[in-house]
């Protein structure tokens, strides 16, 4: 289908607030996609940011950050969101961290962890003399807290990060012993998250479920307020361990859902940073005075997520949905033969993205040409496996996604582009938030969703496709395939992992729970006025040790 036609259709469906054209799209063929790699539209050159020169930056001041969305519970144990990930960088720190080279580095930790022969003991030295910003001390015993929450509480999302540990024990004040029931090679990886930012005791007593209204852990800030919709404030916590290193006395995320208004306050200087810049603003903002765009590849992937089995909500026991999509592995195979992912982001993207059909990223060491395989784009195949099934043609089915300009100009392109592989597509618009909830409960057919990514293939697969994965929203359960994933996560030898993540990529395409779609590019817009903003591949955001600019 030619780009043209995308944009005709586009223009002729859907209301106002989804009628964005595409009818500036260069007007070209879209060609079929047979490999995730896709061309470019120019040379990716990665920028990360550098690190602030004390000499070059004001002590004092406050940052303003335009944030694309509006982060879900500031509560790491139940976070499941990016933007979330963005402020607990600067109030939550971890026993580990990445660098710019997707390397783990300690941060509460004092080194890498120390691993028994048998892989069943973890072993992690912790800093000493560091204190929450509530005053009380981080040590061993807080530590055993947080990984007990963790493992724990109804509706945790990191319990299945965590994988076998069995029990948490402090030794003395500043070492952690971790018990397993067996390997878990992903352990480290994920204490580099979620999982291993450590909370206050003190302030898990008092709070509880409700510690994400006030959450207290270690960090370069600490929590001031939040006015729901608007902004979130955190202030220089004088307590933190190497406060020299702050330059900042105040950070404000303040929520801006709409792209091209996050680069108007970019450039009007109302704000010194702005995430998830669209790639329409992208090419205007790189020759703008005074303003920087950084960005790196993701480690992550945006895809459709089918509501396999999630009939009463995440966590819950999965059944039957009772549609045909739900039901038959054909449909939603057909669904992927109909997706032109070349298409999508030369379209709506501008060529700035890459298509992909895998959870794991190309340029990490666990890739494959079975990782990266991919499914060709063949709308008359996908209209024969919906004969196939029996199913009506056209089939109609309806996506929830996020009602901003991007994911709706996606949203238009994916409606027009399946249209030729049988498929009636439907786009219920709603707010980021009211997805996730809506997601959390089942009360979806499909949605349009992504994921940052992580460095261990195992974060982004089994939390998300295993039985009791806590982030299975798609309800989808196969014996056969959490099999090959507690293989891929206990073993230990680094080419059998790669292999067992490729069949692990064969038998996702196979039943197609997901369908992964392409890969963003991070970009982060910085104004001249700050230093020291850096963005790793991981897609986060660093503003902890930033300073306004002298």
């Amino acid at each position: 289908m030619g780009l043209s036609l995308i944009a005709r259709r586009i223009r002729g469906r859907g209301a106002a607030a989804l009628a964005i054209a595409l009818a500036a799209a260069v007007a070209v063929g879209c060609a079929p996609v047979q490999q995730a790699a896709g061309p470019a539209a120019a040379p990716a050159t990665d920028s990360f940011g550098t690190p602030a020169d004390p000499a070059a930056v004001q002590q004092g001041g406050t940052l303003v950050m335009a944030l694309s969305a509006e982060p879900d519970m500031l509560d790491p144990t139940q976070s499941r969101s990016l933007y979330s990930r963005y402020v607990f960088q600067t109030m939550c720190e971890k026993l580990y961290d990445l660098d710019q080279n997707t390397r783990i580095v300690p941060q509460l930790a004092t080194a890498l962890p120390t691993i028994s022969p048998d892989g069943l003991t973890v072993t992690i030295p912790l800093r000493e003399g560091v204190r929450f910003a509530d005053g009380t001390p981080m040590d061993a015993q807080a530590v055993v807290t947080t990984f007990q929450r963790n493992l724990t509480m109804a509706g945790s999302g990191r319990k299945s990060e965590l994988g076998p540990i069995t029990s948490v024990e402090a030794q003395g004040a500043s070492s952690v012993v971790l018990h397993l029931s067996a390997p878990f090679a992903p352990l480290t990886s994920a204490l580099a998250d979620r999982a291993g930012m450590i909370m206050s005791p003190a302030a898990l007593q008092q709070l509880g479920d409700k510690f994400g209204t006030a959450p207290v852990c270690v960090g370069p800030f600490k929590f001031e307020k939040r006015v729901a919709q608007n902004s979130i404030d955190v202030v220089r916590d004088p307590n933190y361990y190497d406060a020299a290193k702050v330059h900042l006395d105040r950070i404000t995320y303040r929520i801006i859902t709409d792209a091209s208004i996050r680069a108007a306050n970019l450039q009007s200087g109302d704000a010194q940073v702005a995430d998830t810049l669209s790639t329409q603003d992208v090419p205007a903002l790189r020759t703008a005075a005074g303003i920087q765009v950084l960005q790196s590849n993701s480690l992550g992937y945006q895809g459709i997520t089918f509501n396999v089995g999630n009939v009463s909500g995440l966590g819950n026991p999965v059944g039957d949905v009772g549609t045909p999509l739900s039901r038959d592995p054909r449909v939603r195979r057909a669904f992927e033969l109909a997706v032109d992912r070349q298409g999508l982001v030369q379209a709506v993207f501008g060529g700035l993205y890459t298509p992909t059909c895998s959870p794991i990223s190309p340029d990490t060491e666990f890739t494959s040409d079975a990782a990266q395989a991919c499914p060709p784009h063949d709308p008359a195949a996908a209209r024969a496996l919906l004969q196939e099934a029996g199913v009506p043609v056209p089939y109609k089915i309806t996506m929830i996604a996020t009602n901003t300009p991007d994911v709706l100009r996606l949203a238009q392109a994916l409606q027009a582009t399946v249209a030729d592989g049988g498929f009636d597509l439907q786009i219920q618009p709603v707010e980021y938030s009211a997805l996730l909830d809506q997601q959390d409960r089942g009360d979806f057919e499909m949605l349009q969703l992504g994921w940052s990514g992580r460095i261990d293939p195992d974060n982004n697969i089994t939390n998300y496709l295993s039985t009791d994965g806590g982030q299975n929203v798609a309800g989808y359960s196969d014996a056969a395939l959490d099999a090959l994933l507690t293989r891929a996560r206990t073993s230990t030898d680094q080419a059998e992992r790669v292999r067992l993540y490729g069949e692990a990529v064969t038998a996702i395409h196979a039943a197609d729970p997901i369908v992964y779609l392409y890969r963003i590019r991070n970009f982060t817009g910085v104004t001249a006025k700050v230093s020291g903003v850096q963005v790793f591949p991981d897609g986060v955001v660093r503003l902890a040790f930033a300073g306004l600019t002298r």
